[in-house]
């Protein structure tokens, strides 16, 4: 069992990407830097508990790493009507009692199993197994209908999406992680060749659904639901609209992050970073983390992150440009866009750029099932540039 483990280990680092994972533990430690920080202002213990979560889904996250880059996805997604069950079953268990969530927005994104120590969000995992699926369907329709362009190949890979859309937002209405999905497809359906006239089509679409919800909105006919996330758009176009209310948390973030200018006030010295006032920057150590770096350690601090994340996603895209096979090329291009989208997002978000919609910095904010999961899709590539021959005859190089 000993000289199993051993063997193991050893062609772990052998052939497994141990660049892309030293990016990710860099990522990651200077994340928890950041979140003892954010909750240095706490009581101790409260603050040991989510440094001490976060350093045990990291350790968690590199078994994940390890396991995940021995795996063959080729022979994973054979199962891939299991994959779409449990993608069903997984979002819908978010209407059982597992499931809970925010009292402010009312979304249910979250599940929370007796004896974890934090909430699992199936967003988080799901976005893997929808990754692989939706790989898997791109590479059938290259190999059966041989022509990507055609608007039946169009709608049935926008067909998957919009519905796994459609049942994770219908169940925990949570838009933020449903957009993911989204970008995911985007990315993945350029890759792979898909007719730019389908891409114009879909934007056509999407910009007459919202200038539609404008108008409702402007006449007052409009759900609650839809109005508050009418506003978040409406506020970023005029700061001063509802600064007190949906403004409130990305006007402190950018008081933040101006604060701090080139090199910070200091680590662990943050105005608002410090502070237990209510009217202090709110969600510190998850949705702001990064104006918790641009306050405490300026604009050098906030361009070492932009780099690690930039490093991350351009070393999944050469793991892309290097794989074996379509199938393995589109996998790590949706890994791609989901850490694209997340950091744009949340990064824009912080800089009053972007809509609140609850959108973690990967591998910097508290969350202990995002670290895992990440850490499993980062498994992924790993597994894809293990097969890769020409990843594997320059592997010294790129080492």
């Amino acid at each position: 069992m000993v000289n199993r483990l051993k063997a193991i280990l050893a062609d772990f680092f052998q052939q497994a990407d141990l660049v892309l994972l030293g990016l990710c533990c860099a990522s990651t430690l200077y994340g928890i830097a950041l979140i003892a920080s954010a909750t240095h202002y706490m009581k101790p213990v409260r603050m040991i508990r989510y440094v001490g979560v976060q350093s045990v889904a990291m350790l968690l996250g590199l078994c994940a790493y390890i396991l995940m880059s021995m795996v063959d996805v080729e022979i994973l997604v054979k199962k891939w009507k299991w994959l779409v069950v449990f993608n069903i079953v997984f979002i819908g268990l978010l209407k059982t009692p597992l499931g809970v969530g925010g009292e402010s927005t009312g979304n249910q994104a979250w599940l929370k199993f007796p004896f974890i120590p934090f909430q699992i969000g199936p967003a988080e995992v799901v976005k893997i197994t929808f990754t692989l699926l939706l790989a898997r369907q791109l590479a059938w329709l290259r190999e059966e209908k041989r022509d990507l362009r055609s608007f039946s190949s169009a709608f049935m890979a926008a067909g998957h999406t919009l519905a796994l859309m459609g049942w994770y937002v219908v169940i925990s209405k949570d838009m933020g992680n449903a957009l993911t999905f989204f970008c995911i497809f985007l990315c993945m359906a350029f890759a792979a060749g898909f007719a730019l006239r389908w891409f114009a089509l879909l934007f056509a679409g999407i910009g007459a659904a919202v200038g539609g919800v404008m108008v409702l909105d402007s006449l007052g006919k409009v759900p609650k639901s839809f109005s508050y996330m009418v506003d978040r758009f409406k506020v970023l176009f005029d700061h001063s609209y509802d600064s007190l209310g949906v403004g409130w948390h990305q006007t402190r973030s950018l008081l933040a992050i101006g604060s701090g200018g080139v090199f910070g006030q200091g680590y662990m010295n943050g105005t608002q970073t410090q502070s237990a006032s209510s009217t202090s920057l709110p969600a510190r150590w998850t949705d702001f983390i990064f104006s918790v770096c641009g306050e405490e350690l300026g604009m050098v601090g906030c361009i070492a992150v932009i780099l690690l994340l930039a490093a991350v996603i351009l070393r999944v895209l050469l793991v892309a440009k290097h794989s074996q096979t379509p199938f393995q090329c589109y996998v790590c291009v949706g890994v791609a866009a989901m850490l694209l989208y997340q950091t744009v997002i949340n990064i824009g978000m912080c800089l009053f750029v972007m809509p609140t919609i609850g959108v973690t910095l990967p591998f910097f904010s508290y969350g202990g099932s995002s670290l895992l999961t990440l850490y499993a899709a980062m498994g992924m590539v790993s597994a894809i540039k293990k097969r890769s021959p020409t990843m594997r005859r320059y592997r010294g190089v790129l080492r």
